[in-house]
Parts: C-alpha cells; sequence; structure tokens
C-alpha cells in the first residue's frame, strides 16, 4: 500500500479516495457483505465517516477538498480496512439499520439483516400494526432488531434475549443511546430458555445459521465476526430448529413468526418438506427469511412431536 505522503500528494476531494480506496480494495480482494455489496460503496462508507459526513449529502460535495487533518483520517480508515480486513463497520464502531445508528464492535455480528425491511414497514401485510402489543428478538446480538421494533412500535413491550453476556453489553449500550429502557428488556438465555410465560404478536430471529463446512470457508471479514453468532451445527439449523419447536408456546392466536436461515434455507426444507414456509421477498437484495402464522407454526410443532413419538 502507498504511502500517506504519496497518497497526500495525488488526491485531493472526497471522490478522489473514494476511487482509490475502491480500486485498492478490489486489488486486494476484499470480501463485502456486512452492509455493502462492492468495493465504491465501502469505500464512500469510509471516506464520509472520515469526514463525518452521512450520505444525505448532495453530489457537488463530493468533489469539494479535503484539509491536511481530513486527508489524514480517511488514509487511515482505508489502510485499516485494506491491513486488517475487518468488516467497516468494526473500523468505524458504527451500523445504520432500519434507519437508526448503532454501536458495534466485535462482540456482536454486524447488524445487515433484511429483516430491517419488515421491521421498517411494520411487517405489514402480515400483521396489524395498531394491535401490536409484544415482541420477542431472539438472538438478539447487537439488540438491532428488538430496538427497531421498538421504534416502529412504540405503545409495544419488546423483550430480547441472547446467550452472550458479551453481546448484551453491545446491545445495553445502543438500548441507552437509542432511548427505549423503558420498552426494551434484554435477557440472557439461550432462544426460550427460561424465558416467563408470555404471548407475543411478533417473534422474531436472525440466529446462528451458518452449517460446518461454510464455517471452514469463511472470508476474513466473516472470520472476524463472533462464531457464536454464526455457527449452527452440521446443517445450520441447531437453532433454528429450536425456535420451530418452542415458539407456538409464545405466540399470540395472530402472531406471526419471521426468521431467517440464509444458506441454510436447503436443509430445512429437506427436513420439513410440508412445511407452509412463506419466504418473503425484499427490494434491497435478496435473503432467505420464511414466515409462519401462531397456526401454521402450531400445526408443525404437533406434526413433529407426532413424528418423534413414532421414531
Amino acid at each position: 500500500m502507498e504511502s500517506y505522503e504519496e497518497i497526500s500528494a495525488q488526491l485531493h476531494t472526497l471522490a478522489d479516495f473514494v476511487r482509490w480506496g475502491a480500486s485498492a480494495f478490489n486489488r486486494a480482494r476484499l470480501h463485502f457483505g456486512h452492509g455493502t455489496y462492492n468495493a465504491v460503496d465501502e469505500a464512500l462508507n469510509l471516506v464520509l465517516h472520515g469526514v463525518q459526513l452521512d450520505h444525505e449529502i448532495p453530489p457537488w460535495l463530493l468533489e469539494t477538498r479535503l484539509a491536511e487533518m481530513e486527508k489524514r483520517a480517511v488514509y487511515e480508515l482505508l489502510r485499516r480496512r485494506l491491513e486488517e480486513r475487518k468488516p467497516y463497520a468494526y473500523i468505524t464502531k458504527h451500523a445504520r439499520f432500519a434507519g437508526l445508528d448503532f454501536y458495534v464492535d466485535e462482540r456482536v455480528l454486524v447488524p445487515r439483516s433484511p429483516i430491517a425491511e419488515l421491521i421498517e414497514k411494520g411487517f405489514e401485510p402480515w400483521i396489524d400494526t395498531e394491535r401490536v402489543a409484544r415482541v420477542l428478538d431472539l438472538c438478539t446480538g447487537s439488540g438491532c432488531i428488538a430496538i427497531a421494533c421498538a421504534h416502529v412500535f412504540p405503545e409495544a413491550q419488546v423483550d430480547a434475549t441472547d446467550i452472550s453476556s458479551e453481546a448484551l453489553e453491545v446491545a445495553r449500550i445502543n438500548v441507552a443511546q437509542l432511548d427505549v429502557k423503558d420498552r426494551v428488556a434484554l435477557r440472557k438465555l439461550d432462544v426460550f430458555d427460561g424465558l416467563p410465560s408470555a404471548r407475543y404478536d411478533i417473534i422474531v430471529s436472525n440466529p446462528p445459521y451458518v452449517d460446518a463446512e461454510d464455517m471452514r470457508n469463511l472470508p476474513d471479514e466473516h472470520q472476524q465476526e463472533p462464531a457464536l453468532g454464526l455457527a449452527a451445527g452440521a446443517d445450520g439449523l441447531n437453532i433454528v430448529r429450536r425456535i420451530l419447536a418452542g415458539a407456538p408456546d409464545y405466540l399470540a392466536a395472530d402472531g406471526i413468526l419471521v426468521v431467517e436461515v440464509g444458506n441454510s434455507r436447503w436443509a430445512l426444507e429437506q427436513e420439513f418438506p410440508q412445511a407452509p414456509f412463506t419466504w418473503l421477498e425484499f427490494e434491497r437484495g435478496q435473503a432467505e427469511v420464511f414466515l409462519l402464522t401462531t397456526e401454521q407454526a402450531t400445526a408443525m410443532q404437533k406434526t413433529d412431536k407426532r413424528a418423534r413419538r413414532v421414531r
């Protein structure tokens, strides 16, 4: 990588640094997927963070020249991304999810679930937003899903569980910073184990779902995320099975269960070939997220219990 002195003499505007950073990222074959999907967007995020600007800037501003101090700040961010191969959110300690700004570090996965789109729409048309009184977020990590739900459903109580004490420390920072202490309850629990009896209108989860083979082949950037938030056994379904088994006991009569399963969709459909999963579509990219109504989840639970008795 070129020295700062070499770069500073040649690059002057925000656009210059974005172009140079993107080219350097591509040459280094960095991996993207933690909120951005290409080198240009990744470089843009880091450059704007370095000069304390957000994405809502007029295009002409990208052609403005940086002061010496700004050049050094931007160069350092781009250098770290190249040399450390960390997701940009770990470098900036910041991620945006469902229109909100979250603190993140290596104790949690970088927020990037497409479930953000569902939250922004109030989970419509799948549920009447006016009657949502309780929401449960399983495997909450940074707390992004739970906190975003609390903002969209201001009258609802949101419970958020995670097995990781370190992840919950990050979630507490976000609960405090985003001013939802009175409505988001964080609990150190393993999925449903130890959860007090309650009925939720929405149970939502972005759980660990990476299978053993994919874990062995993760890019450098993903290997810097906590394995506890990724790995889910040989087929990636260790946690998803438990969610399916336990959700009917906590869903309200007209509730919904929403779970992201990523590449483990194939294994899930092989195990439950008759299951009435609704696979959701998204405007911002593709993802594998299913939805079940309370009635559907309950029928699956009963079928699974009968099958287990026969075996």
